[in-house]
């Protein structure tokens, strides 16, 4: 195959080569006839097939976030999904999907925490290898990304990484590791820089990285793309292993023929093209796209059933003191359904990994469903949490129009806008100025509040007055930083005593977002006359008092968890802590469900009776948590991260890059390995969740004969074989948890006290045992020896860990490493 890709480059002139390694467009890539390579389409995808620009507004499935999906411990449950995402692939003409995220959890703070899948490399690189293989296998390409050192959204664009060597082998690269080994088509190269300590430069220009390390270490043979807009040189990019440029038409290598020019030049060798071009071709044999579209049909399960099921499979159950949940639903005519996410919940993170679905089952419509005739359902607020004022209602704003001229002032064209957050296109390069004006139509009595977000220089009316002016001219880090989607601008009360329309004028610069085009951006929010947060709160405490179960929805929203920023606070927003002790406090059957994709600080924890974790959900998740609360499924999550008790608790918060450099000084203990360490208790610790029935590990064993050190390595997996008892009423399913404990003589590097190394989701029945075998490989045995550029095993005794969490350990096995 490869000789014969080699020909058909050959036959390509330089130029046509050179064209092929940029995109056609953002989501579509060049065909080339005389290659016979038929275009290939990509597609945002960690949460949903996206698609592209001409059907990405069409219906997507709104998947649970990866987070969500990572909760179940369960590669079988991950390759389900890649399958789901291959259907919705294939329903979308997509070839290649940008997922998954093998970034860590380095900090809870994270703001694309719900993206990624765990603070710990095995777990994550386990799960992401379950997800190339079954994406892959039904012929669509998986993507892993964001190759590497991308754990964090401050300054994403320019800061530099500084791991040493042994903290990138051990924990950051073991992910992207995994998914190579699963036979990853694609990856990602990441916005960021890394200093390795031996080359310091961006990802897209780190040649020791891109081809050094993966491509001949790591033998990866398929395309490194650019995340979009991250390529940003010509020759050193080309020179370093980056194969593809995204988005296209424009970037680095094309416009200008810069990369033409430079291999005219000498200094790219026309060798380094040939080599990105048979990648390309590769690629396209593998997702069916050379010579003729033989890309196979994908069966694909129903998305109500399997996102229903997906869902509720993620959700952990953090505390049920008296078996509050499930709800016995016999003995129950009155439920209060309250807060913030109980009325909006928020179902799926902010920034590139957003889909558009056409509908989203709510919290209220999903337990309206499942509880039985005549139970009577109150749902309530209990305050808005949010900083921002909700979109204006199109049904109040009339004469919304969009006028653009030119830098003489003449009018050159305008668009109407059929949504009050106008987010315009605007391909005429004579366009410099935009001016946006809206009448809102107010009758409602009482005082309104009226905000107007914009993006880039601005002026803003309303009424006639200027409320604000000025700000920067706008540029693509609007669209990186997510500054976009929520736009700060100017707030203003309006008193209505009768009917009057107020009216709105926004005069905007037409921002140029380099890679993702020009545009105006700007919002029209409205807040009518209504309760305060107190008033919204004392309801609440009434529902629940006539209530016979409260359950209260918290959480985040998409002002919070977000592409584009990390979060200086893990408090739940608004006064939602003070909501739940309150009604908690009216109602001694209260349980709390947390809907969000990221750890917040839950001081009440341990004083209410039952706390659910359920994500985001996707579009079925208002099913998926109605199932779980009504028992008719199990919640069979376990925490992929640590929850922390407090701020002064987390390991690592501060996620702000220093003069330009995030240093990654913690080395090895991330996450529950630096609680070990530090002695710290969190308040629910790394692979905790309880469940409907009870467990008990009854046994462990060393099974079979152990392997010996050979060259420094063991030269074969440990086994473990646990026996597991279902000991409860009811069936369902536990996660076995295996971690190694390093020889505690001293020598050797600093190590955590114990690293996971094997994990199993296992099904078994009321009353029923069954032995559960894990293998240990040896590389959850070694460490990274930089002085030898090596992977080594210390001598020593070792002992396997078993257990139900990070701290619940039930056994420990020893062996001796010689």
């Amino acid at each position: 195959m490869t000789s014969d890709l080699h020909a058909r480059v050959t036959r390509l002139p330089l130029e046509d080569r050179v064209r092929l390694l940029t995109g056609r467009t953002g989501w579509v890539l060049h065909g080339s006839p005389e290659a016979g390579l038929l275009p290939i389409t990509v597609s945002d995808g960690p949460a949903g097939v996206r698609g592209t620009e001409a059907t990405q507004l069409e219906h997507s499935a709104s998947t649970p976030s990866p987070t969500a999906v990572a909760a179940a411990w369960d590669t079988e449950l991950m390759e389900r999904t890649g399958r789901f995402f291959a259907a919705e692939a294939r329903r979308k003409d997509v070839h290649v999907v940008l997922a998954p995220v093998l970034n860590l959890h380095r900090s809870p703070a994270g703001g694309r925490h719900f993206e990624c899948f765990s603070e710990d490399p095995v777990l994550t690189g386990e799960l992401g290898a379950a997800f190339v293989r079954a994406l892959q296998g039904e012929g669509v390409g998986a993507c892993p990304k964001h190759f590497i050192g991308n754990e964090t959204e401050q300054e994403r664009t320019s800061y530099r990484a500084r791991i040493d060597e042994r903290t990138l082998r051990e924990v950051y690269l073991p992910p992207f590791e995994a998914a190579l080994e699963a036979g990853a088509w694609t990856v990602m190269a990441a916005y960021n820089g890394v200093d390795d300590g031996v080359e310091s430069e961006s990802m897209t220009d780190h040649r020791r990285l891109l081809t050094g390390l993966l491509k001949e270490e790591l033998g990866f043979d398929g395309v490194v793309v650019s995340d979009w807009t991250a390529a940003r040189s010509t020759a050193p990019s080309a020179n370093a292993g980056l194969d593809l440029v995204m988005p296209g038409p424009s970037g680095p290598w094309a416009e200008g023929d810069a990369l033409l020019e430079a291999v005219r030049s000498g200094q790219v060798p026309e060798t380094v093209i040939d080599d990105k071009v048979v990648r390309l071709l590769r690629l396209a044999s593998r997702v069916g796209r050379l010579d003729r579209d033989t890309a196979p049909a994908v069966e694909g399960e129903d998305e109500r059933v399997v996102l229903r099921e997906i869902g509720s499979r993620g959700h952990v159950l953090l505390r049920n003191e008296g078996g509050l949940l499930p709800l016995d639903t016999r003995g129950v005519r009155r439920v209060a359904l309250i807060g913030p996410n109980a009325v909006e919940a928020y179902t799926q993170g902010g920034g590139s990994a957003h889909v558009n679905a056409k509908y989203l089952v709510s919290p209220e419509e999903g337990l309206r469903e499942a509880l039985p005739d005549g139970v009577e359902l109150t749902v309530v607020r209990g305050g808005d949490p949010r900083r921002l004022l909700p979109l204006a209602s199109r049904d109040l704003v009339t004469g919304l129009c969009l006028d653009l001229f030119d830098a003489s002032g003449a009018p050159v064209g305008a668009q109407t806008p059929d949504r009050t957050a106008v987010h315009a296109d605007v391909d005429d390069p004579r366009a410099v100025r935009a001016v946006v004006t809206a009448a809102l139509r107010l009758s409602e009595p009482g005082v309104h509040l009226v905000e107007v977000g914009v993006v880039g220089r601005h002026t803003v009316r309303v009424d006639g007055e200027v409320l604000s002016e000025g700000g920067r001219t706008a540029s693509d880090a609007e669209i990186l930083e997510s500054r976009h989607s929520h736009p700060d601008g100017p707030r203003t009360e309006v008193r209505v005593d009768g009917p009057r329309t107020v009216r709105v004028e926004v005069e905007l610069e037409v921002a140029d977002f380099g890679g993702f085009g020009r545009g105006v951006i700007t919002q029209l929010r409205h807040l009518p006359p209504g309760p305060s947060a107190e008033e919204e709160i004392a309801e609440a405490v009434r529902a629940a008092e006539e209530a016979d179960t409260a359950i209260v929805v918290v959480g985040t929203n998409d002002e919070v968890e977000s592409e584009g920023y990390d979060r200086p606070t893990l408090a739940l927003p608004g006064r939602q802590d003070e909501l739940v002790r309150r009604v908690a406090a009216a109602n001694p059957r209260t349980a709390v469900v947390v809907n969000a994709g990221a750890p917040v600080l839950l001081p009440w924890l341990d004083e209410v009776p039952a706390v659910l974790w359920s994500w985001f959900g996707g579009h079925e998740y208002g099913h998926a948590l109605a199932d779980t609360l009504t028992g008719r499924s199990e919640p069979t999550g376990r925490l992929p991260w640590t929850l922390p008790r407090d701020h002064a608790d987390v390991p690592v918060m501060d996620t702000s890059p220093h003069e330009g450099v995030l240093a990654y000084d913690e080395g090895v203990f991330v996450g529950y390995r630096a609680y070990d360490r530090d002695g710290r208790e969190p308040h629910r610790p790394f692979g905790f969740g309880l469940g409907y029935t009870d467990w008990e590990i009854s046994g462990a064993l060393l099974d079979g004969a152990l392997p010996e050190r050979v060259g420094g390595l063991l030269t074969g997996p440990v086994r473990v074989t646990a026996t597991l008892a279902n000991t409860g009423a009811r069936p369902g399913r536990h996660v076995v948890q295996v971690y190694v404990e390093p020889p505690a003589d001293g020598t050797g590097p600093a190590r955590p006290v114990r690293t996971l190394a094997a994990f199993a989701s296992v099904r078994v029945a009321s009353g029923a045992r069954t032995d559960v075998h894990l293998d240990i490989p040896p590389r959850a045995f070694a460490v990274w020896d930089p002085a030898a550029h090596s992977w080594r095993t210390p001598a020593g005794v070792y002992r396997l860990a078993v257990g139900s969490s990070s701290r619940a350990i039930a056994h420990r096995l020893s062996f001796e490493v010689c």
